[in-house]
């Protein structure tokens, strides 16, 4: 075991002395790594049960607990030792004294460390301090920890080496591990008002022949067997248009999408998605039906509708949130002249000043979009929908009925960012054909991002699809909000990370 650890250069004095503290283990007899664990309890199983116990009545209890978790705190006091036990419900005081144990078992006790995970037997108890504590008469190993958690007080300061090293993280990091057990709360709630209304979920393709449902550069991909070059998703939404097609009035899929962008606070290129399609809706059933979903995922996940987020409150309670037009948002909140943002000379011109890429054959809503994103866009604390998008942006949306260069579309936007983009779907096989054959010529004119061709899917709409709204909901960024997590990796278990050197 010494040698192992040396040939890879990582044998310091603390590593060394705990592998011959489990040298000492093995040579006494006792398994390193036995699967012999019994417990009947957890930690917080017994705080309920005897936390509203005083010292007198916890004297006539004789129930025998069996716990189990690892030891994150040890202290030694010769004949005698205090230790704190933890599983994923909590921590608990441990008490263990040479005279219970027993000579021998004590000394194999004293080579045990922090970090290894046991199994504690023994009675409640309380401290002169008063706190609820296990008195052990046995303590069993079942995982000897090779390599010494953090130091208490420090812990893992480095943040790349908490998201590099999640497993450490999430034993000595408390606020690391509530943000989970919260995004699962997010997610249980979601899918629960989903499947209360009566949506269908449903399974779609990871890996794509042609990339589609979203603007976004794909990762490519390559099938040996079938000699294919494939494409990891950027998003599910043109496999669940098919299924509207075919009869499926809701559904809905979470799952992850792929797009091959850069890393920010905000950006993850392996993310989690929830896309919903609702035929006989349309974006305006949407609206309403988003402000309810998010204030129900938000009182099941924070038990309020009001959450703090960067220090400032963010209400979602629904009836309260803002509804703007994408042209009166460069306007109102913008502070842009129309004849400016309307000059797509000026406005380009404007934009690549501002680091913003224009490639030939962009047109004015593509441009008009980048200003959005400069002098809008962070100025959306409070919840805002953005409706009325230009058309040559929404290459998948339906056109206004009175207005044909913008489309029935909204983004939703809280504390600065993009948190769901929804629309009316276009339904119309031809021009979806020539919004289609617009992104081929912005491709070729050199931006990665611009949507391909699909002809499978214009020949689906060609058997009809109903009248149908759709949305996509960033799942990340909802339990960013929720969490008050300042960075997308905080909420990603393992962030995508450069390799360690």
């Amino acid at each position: 075991m010494l040698e192992a650890l040396a040939e890879h250069g990582e044998l310091n004095e603390v590593l060394k002395n705990r592998v011959e503290k489990a040298v000492q283990l093995v040579d006494e007899g006792v398994p390193l790594f036995p699967n012999a664990c019994r417990r009947d309890a957890s930690v917080s199983q017994v705080r309920e049960g005897y936390e509203p116990f005083g010292a007198p009545e916890l004297e006539s209890v004789e129930d025998r607990l069996v716990l189990a978790g690892r030891i994150v705190s040890l202290r030694s006091f010769g004949k005698a030792a205090f230790f704190h036990l933890q599983d994923t419900t909590g921590r608990m005081q441990v008490y263990v004294q040479k005279a219970t144990l027993g000579t021998e078992e004590y000394q194999l006790f004293k080579k045990l460390d922090v970090g290894d995970i046991v199994q504690v037997t023994g009675t409640p108890f309380r401290t002169k301090t008063d706190e609820l504590t296990l008195a052990a008469d046995k303590v069993d190993l079942l995982t000897k920890s090779m390599r010494p958690l953090p130091e208490k007080y420090h812990g893992l300061k480095d943040v790349e080496t908490r998201y590099r090293r999640r497993y450490v993280d999430l034993i000595v990091n408390p606020r690391a591990a509530e943000i989970f057990k919260v995004r699962t709360a997010i997610v249980r709630e979601l899918r629960r008002v989903l499947d209360e209304k009566e949506f269908l979920e449903v399974e779609t393709p990871t890996l794509q022949a042609i990339p589609g449902g979203a603007t976004a550069k794909p990762f490519r991909t390559h099938h040996n067997a079938l000699g294919l070059e494939l494409y990891m998703r950027i998003a599910p939404e043109l496999y669940l248009k098919r299924l509207l097609v075919g009869g499926f009035e809701k559904v809905y899929e979470v799952g992850r999408n792929f797009r091959n962008e850069g890393i920010s606070t905000q950006h993850n290129p392996e993310f989690t998605m929830c896309e919903l399609y609702w035929a006989y809706a349309d974006y305006f059933d949407l609206m309403d039906f988003t402000e309810e979903l998010f204030e129900r995922i938000a009182i099941a996940a924070t038990g309020s509708s009001k959450v703090m987020y960067q220090e400032e409150e963010i209400d979602l309670t629904r009836g309260t949130w803002r509804r703007l037009t994408f042209h009166e948002s460069l306007r109102e909140i913008g502070g842009l002249d129309p004849a400016f943002y309307n000059d797509f000379e000026a406005a380009s011109k404007y934009v690549k000043e501002k680091g913003e890429k224009v490639f030939e054959g962009d047109k004015l809503g593509k441009v008009q979009a980048k200003l959005f994103d400069i002098h809008v866009e962070p100025k959306l604390s409070q919840p805002t929908f953005i409706y009325g998008y230009p058309t040559d942006i929404s290459p998948l949306s339906r056109r206004n009925d009175e207005n044909p260069e913008i489309t029935d579309r909204f983004e939703l936007f809280i504390a600065g960012r993009e948190m769901a983009n929804a629309f009316s779907e276009l339904n119309d096989p031809v021009d979806q054909r020539c919004r289609f054959l617009d992104q081929v010529a912005e491709k070729e004119a050199g931006d990665e991002e611009a949507h391909t061709m699909d002809e499978d899917y214009v020949r689906a709409l060609e058997y009809g699809m109903p009248p149908a709204a759709g949305e996509g909901i960033g799942i990340d960024r909802l339990v960013m909000l929720l969490t008050d997590s300042a960075s997308i990796r905080e909420v990603i278990l393992f962030p995508l990370l450069r390799p360690e050197v």
